[in-house]
């Protein structure tokens, strides 16, 4: 059987999209074209890779979840093998596709993709951003090339970009606000919590320390938790990465006890990436080289 890699990719963007007409758009083919290619690529694998349904659309049958994996494998290799061949030409070219959370686009990506488009302008990057949950089950079913969260990585492969750390956050008319430190057993029952990848940390740390977890309140993102706490509505715990990122004139106190976390590049094998993929992941490491952390901080993760 000979694989009709064009029938492939049609069906790769098809199952991004989900969506035959966005599909057509994007690939600047017609419907029919399109439509044409799933069915050719089902008739030639003998299986139905979408069930066809009315009410919801398009859905990926379990078998075309398999293969959009492999699919996306083929696409990746068929990258890297123009990748290599450029670069042994010495012109590196080819794309990037990056997963990050708001937070490490604002603080980190900007200067890195600078500094990266300065030495490689053929290298298309593209970005998606989403919560480091999201950004590991889109590393797991290579959707991007690489991603940017915050630990634990397992089981990923990692290099440690930067160190954080979680603090609270409080309106300046506070009664807490000539406290030095919040602790978090005794306000425990007023903390509002942001999601963004540190609930593991959080959720040791209180166990080491004999501390009730109590989602009392919890949002998406560090917005939210801002609007939250300006309406008087509780201490928000945040971390202070999160929160360097985003614009607000509220009260930043440390906690105790102290949360720590890393954040981190994380991929399959960083040495089965394609060629632009490692120089991106050189430049982003040389340009944000973390400090060591302290033996407390050190403790305070491994425990």
């Amino acid at each position: 059987m000979v694989m009709n890699m064009n029938n492939l990719r049609i069906f790769m963007k098809v199952a991004e999209k989900m969506n035959i007409t966005e599909a057509s758009d994007e690939l600047f083919i017609s419907q029919p074209a399109v439509s044409k290619a799933v069915k050719n690529l089902e008739k030639s694998l003998n299986i139905k890779l979408f069930i066809r349904d009315k009410k919801n659309g398009l859905i990926l049958t379990e078998v075309g979840k398999e293969i959009l994996i492999l699919t996306r494998k083929m696409k990746f290799i068929e990258n890297k093998i123009y990748q290599v061949a450029n670069r042994e030409n010495k012109l590196l070219s080819g794309k990037v596709k990056v997963g990050s959370f708001p937070a490490v686009s604002t603080n980190i990506l900007p200067k890195t993709l600078a500094l990266f488009r300065s030495k490689y302008p053929l290298v298309n990057i593209e970005l998606v951003e989403g919560t480091s949950n999201q950004i590991k089950e889109w590393v797991e079913d290579r959707t991007v090339d690489m991603g940017i969260v915050s630990s634990p990585f397992d089981p990923y492969e990692f290099k440690i970009l930067n160190k954080d750390y979680m603090v609270a956050i409080i309106p300046e008319d506070h009664e807490l606000n000539q406290e030095k430190q919040i602790h978090l057993e005794k306000y425990q029952n007023e903390m509002i919590f942001c999601k963004g990848g540190h609930e593991i940390a959080i959720s040791k740390i209180f166990q080491k320390n004999n501390i009730e977890f109590k989602e009392n309140l919890t949002v998406q993102n560090a917005e939210t938790l801002i609007n939250m706490v300006k309406n008087n509505l509780g201490i928000g715990i945040v971390s202070n990465f999160t929160l360097s990122s985003v614009s607000h004139h509220l009260i930043i106190k440390d906690i105790n006890p102290r949360i720590t976390r890393d954040i981190g590049i994380i991929t399959h094998s960083f040495d089965e990436v394609t060629p632009a993929t490692k120089e991106f992941i050189n430049v982003m490491s040389q340009y944000h080289k973390s400090e060591p952390f302290s033996t407390e901080e050190i403790d305070d993760i491994n425990e």
